[in-house]
């Protein structure tokens, strides 16, 4: 287990060193490896400034507790110094390297007919608000409306750096309990829209062997099955490795709706190895932040008492309006807490 004092003194080697790399000419040159860098170092800032005003603080503790006449000073040196410490240790817990990418977000309608497509599209504005809320720029990828409103499925991008550290706490089931709008007597029922949060990848990262997709095209068709445009636009592709099945209509050029399909299979695929990954990693360490799995319900919305409960962490709010509206930082602060919280059990620190 390493003590605090390690973790400082490798704290700072790694902001030293990382520093160094960027004034490196060979690194300088290199766009890509240069922006990495300079993510590293802006990482790294936060935790150095703490450690230097943690190591400041020990030695004012150390300072009055050897003078008799700073001895009134030492209950509130020893209190600035656990909570720099505090602060320190978290600020250590290293982040989930897919936390600066930008995410593909797949919202379905699940249990509930007519209105879990209604409750998808709720779900889908809420997300997009948030977005906005965060200053991310979002993009709708592909849409599949349901005839009485709402969607069956609808796929977005979201641009921002540090989108998926916000975005993968809504992959799950979301549920809603309120009283439809086809609903005559008034009974409240229960609907389900899952969302799928996935870390968007690169060409360079993700490499796609032509000769493992199967590729279709077809003409267009709208919510009742009608054709919308009279050539063979759609398309849909299938990697026939994984089994994974992409389609794509949304644009009038076959190229285009090709290009967004590669782009949401890529996705579906980095999001596949990076859960083998966590796996790997986390087989004996179940946490109560969950699993990530699809049909894991994570968060309930209760129309008649304006409540949104996430099951993760517990913590329930009285502001349904505003989370729909897309106030989620306080469920996203809660749940990034307990995750940090409980990296550091893990890490024995």
């Amino acid at each position: 287990m390493a003590t605090i004092d390690e973790l400082v003194d490798e704290l700072d080697r790694s902001y030293h060193e990382t520093h160094e790399r960027l004034s490196d000419p060979e690194v300088y040159n290199d766009h890509r490896e240069a922006a990495e860098v300079g993510r590293r170092l802006k990482e790294l800032e936060r935790p150095h400034r703490l450690a230097h005003q943690w190591r400041q603080a020990r030695s004012d503790l150390a300072a009055a507790r050897d003078d008799g006449e700073l001895a009134d000073l030492v209950p509130e040196y020893e209190r600035e110094v656990e909570r720099l410490e505090d602060e320190l240790k978290l600020a250590l817990v290293e982040p989930d390297p897919a936390d600066r990418r930008d995410v593909i977000v797949e919202v379905r309608q699940g249990v509930g007919g007519d209105e879990a497509a209604l409750w998808a599209g709720d779900i889908f504005r809420m997300l997009t608000r948030y977005a906005e809320r965060k200053g991310f720029s979002w993009e709708q990828l592909a849409a599949s409306p349901n005839e009485a409103g709402g969607f069956k499925e609808i796929v977005f991008a979201v641009k921002g750096d540090g989108a998926y550290s916000v975005f993968k706490w809504e992959g799950g089931t979301h549920r809603v309990q309120r009283v439809p709008v086809t609903e005559s007597q008034g009974r409240i029922h229960t609907s389900t829209a899952t969302v799928a949060v996935m870390p968007e990848a690169e060409e360079v990262e993700v490499e796609i062997d032509p000769g493992e997709l199967k590729i279709d095209v077809y003409r267009s068709t709208g919510p009742g099955g009608q054709s919308v445009n009279t050539t063979d636009s759609a398309v849909r592709i299938t990697h026939l490795p994984t089994g994974i099945v992409v389609a794509m209509q949304d644009e009038k050029s076959q190229l285009q709706n090709r290009q967004k399909a590669l782009r949401v299979l890529r996705a579906r695929l980095l999001e596949r190895e990076l859960e083998r990954q966590r796996r790997e990693v986390e087989e004996a360490r179940r946490t109560q932040i969950g699993s990530g799995d699809r049909a894991e319900k994570i968060r309930t919305y209760n129309y008649p008492d304006s409540r949104v409960t996430d099951h993760r962490v517990k913590v329930t709010v009285h502001n349904l309006d505003g989370v729909l509206g897309g106030e989620l930082d306080d469920l996203t602060d809660a749940l990034s807490a307990e995750e940090r919280r409980r990296a550091l059990e893990t890490a024995g620190v």
